[in-house]
């Protein structure tokens, strides 16, 4: 099992702030998201807002139950889960578009994304690091995949898109230090 309380714990704070430069692994994979709106910051805002969610979740819910509690995730993303699609914000409808164009599969139901932070899970590759704002309309979310290049990332692709990203490139592992340097230019 990759992720245990203790590391869905640490990776909720992680959410909530930047974690201490020191504190990172040797390498981290990132993500190159070009947003499709010039607020690279607003952009990082919406994924960390239901990344915390989540994670609150997968640190008190019990997975047993057939449906979770959802209503403190955004509105704007609980409508791009919704098998309709129809989200009352245009970067989520935009972003879902953009996602089934790369993925060529079927969108994310909520509770179905949800449980893929149930801390049994062993299917998600991956647990949050940080995520940067490089440029107005670029942002960098950084990831610790235990050095794997290639890791089961659908998920945080769905949340990447729907968050507003109009293009995303990655995943490519990089050394720390490439994180540390633009985490100080913060």
């Amino acid at each position: 099992m990759i992720h245990s309380e203790e590391s869905i714990a640490a990776e909720l704070d992680r959410v909530r702030q930047r974690p201490a430069i020191e504190s990172a692994p040797p390498v981290l994979a990132v993500f190159v998201i070009d947003v499709a709106e010039a607020q690279s910051a607003a952009y990082v805002r919406r994924v960390r807002h239901v990344l915390s969610e989540v994670l609150q979740l997968a640190c008190t819910a019990e997975f047993d139950d057939e449906d979770l509690p959802t209503e403190d995730f955004p509105d704007w993303f609980t409508a791009v889960c919704a098998r309709s699609g129809a989200a009352h914000q245009g970067f989520a409808e935009q972003g879902r578009a953009a996602y089934l164009d790369r993925s060529g599969g079927t969108a994310w139901s909520l509770q179905n994304w949800i449980y893929r932070f149930d801390p049994d899970e062993d299917s998600r590759g991956w647990e949050f690091w940080d995520a940067v704002p490089v440029g107005p309309t670029r942002v960098h979310v950084w990831v610790d995949s235990w050095g794997e290049s290639f890791f089961g990332s659908l998920d945080l692709m769905w949340l990447l898109y729907t968050a507003g990203a109009s293009r995303i490139e990655g995943p490519e592992v990089r050394k720390a230090s490439a994180w540390a340097s633009e985490a100080a230019g913060q």
